[in-house]
C-alpha cells in the first residue's frame, strides 16, 4: 500500500508541474530594428514587411516577440547611437537595413546575431568571409542595388525621347560617400555606352535643399533625373516628387516607395519582399541557428513601377512596349 501511495504522490506532482509549466508564458523575444529614416510614430513599409514575414510564420507580435524599433529621422550620424542603445537593452537579434547601423553593429557586438538587408556588399565590405559562409554574428540579405544601375539608365533612354543629358542626385556627406561615388561610377560606365552624358548634382548633409538642384537641372537642360538614395534623401521623398513634377523632370529612383510617393519610375529589387524575406532568418535564429552557418542570400526578384499619374502630371507619354513590362502601374 505504501508503494502505491508514493506511486500515486508523485503522479499528482507530476501532474501539478506539468499544469505550472503550462501556464508559465514563455520567453518574448526581443527584435532591435535600427532605422536610418523612421520615427516612433511612422516607421515606415519595411519594418511592416519585416512583420508580415514574422506573421506568415506564425509567430505573433506581443506573444512570440516584440520589436525594440529605434529610428534615425533621417540623422544618420544618430544610428550607431541607437545601435549601442539596442545593444545595452540585450535584444536576441538586431535587423540593420542601413549601411551605418551594420557597420556600427560589428563594431558594437560579436554575440548578438545581425541579420542585414542592404545593398552593400557584405564580402567587399569586410563584412563576412563570405556569401556562402558569413562566419561571424551576420547573416541576411544582399540586394545589391548598383548591379541595377545600367538598366535604370536604360529605361530613361526607352521613355524620355531624344535623352541626351541625365542628372545623378547624390549626397556626399559622411558615410553615405563611398556607396554614393560606387554608384556614380556605375553610371558614368553605363552612360559611355548609351551615348549619354552624366551631370552629377551634390548635396550635403540632412535636410539639403532642393530648389537649387532642380535649377540647376533646368539651366542644364537635364532630361532626366537619377536619384542615388541613402537616409538623408529618403526622408525628402514627398519634396523631392513634387519639385520633380512642378519642374516635369521624368524621374528614376532605387525602389518604389518613391514612385508611390508620386516619383515617375523605379527600377530594383523587390525590396518589400527582401524585408518579408529577411523574417525567415529571424525565426532560424530564434529556434537555435547560428548566423555563422547561415548563407547569405542575394535577391533574385527586381520590379519595374511606372506612376502613370506623374506621367501625365509632367506631359510624358509612356510607350506601350514599356507599359508591357512594368510589374505594376500606379494609374
Amino acid at each position: 500500500m505504501r508503494t502505491v501511495f508514493y506511486f500515486f504522490l508523485a503522479a499528482v506532482l507530476c501532474l501539478h508541474y506539468s499544469h505550472t509549466q503550462a501556464q508559465q508564458p514563455s520567453k518574448i523575444a526581443r527584435i532591435g530594428y535600427v532605422s536610418g529614416t523612421g520615427t516612433a510614430t511612422n516607421q515606415g513599409p519595411y519594418v511592416e514587411s519585416l512583420r508580415q514575414g514574422l506573421r506568415e510564420l506564425e509567430h505573433i507580435e506581443g506573444k512570440t516577440y516584440v520589436i525594440e524599433y529605434r529610428g534615425a529621422e533621417g540623422e544618420i550620424d544618430r544610428v550607431p547611437g541607437l545601435v549601442e542603445e539596442l545593444v545595452q537593452l540585450k535584444v536576441d537579434i538586431l535587423v540593420a537595413p542601413v549601411p551605418g547601423a551594420i557597420r556600427a553593429a560589428k563594431q558594437t557586438t560579436q554575440t548578438i546575431p545581425i541579420v542585414m538587408v542592404s545593398g552593400i556588399d557584405p564580402v567587399k565590405s569586410g563584412w563576412v568571409q563570405s556569401l556562402a559562409n558569413p562566419g561571424g554574428n551576420l547573416t541576411g540579405i544582399s540586394t545589391l542595388q548598383q548591379d541595377l544601375n545600367a538598366k535604370r539608365l536604360e529605361l530613361l533612354t526607352e521613355v524620355v525621347p531624344r535623352l541626351s543629358r541625365v542628372g545623378i542626385l547624390l549626397d556626399l556627406s559622411g558615410t553615405s560617400n563611398n556607396s554614393a561615388v560606387m554608384n556614380l561610377k556605375e553610371y558614368e560606365s553605363a552612360a559611355k555606352l548609351l551615348n549619354l552624358t552624366i551631370q552629377p548634382l551634390e548635396v550635403h548633409g540632412p535636410k539639403p535643399d532642393l530648389e537649387p538642384i532642380f535649377k540647376t537641372a533646368s539651366k542644364l537642360r537635364l532630361g532626366g533625373l537619377v536619384t542615388i538614395t541613402n537616409a538623408n534623401l529618403f526622408v525628402q521623398q514627398k519634396r523631392l516628387v513634387e519639385l520633380a513634377i512642378k519642374n516635369k523632370l521624368p524621374t528614376m529612383f532605387f525602389g518604389s516607395t518613391w514612385v508611390d510617393s508620386g516619383g515617375l519610375m523605379s527600377y530594383s529589387t523587390d525590396e518589400l519582399g527582401a524585408f518579408r524575406r529577411a523574417a525567415t532568418f529571424v525565426d532560424k535564429i530564434l529556434k537555435g541557428a547560428k548566423p555563422a552557418a547561415l548563407p547569405i542570400e542575394q535577391t533574385t526578384k527586381f520590379e519595374f513601377v511606372i506612376n502613370l499619374r506623374t506621367a501625365k502630371q509632367i506631359g510624358l507619354e509612356i510607350p506601350q512596349s514599356v507599359l508591357f513590362r512594368a510589374d505594376r502601374v500606379i494609374k
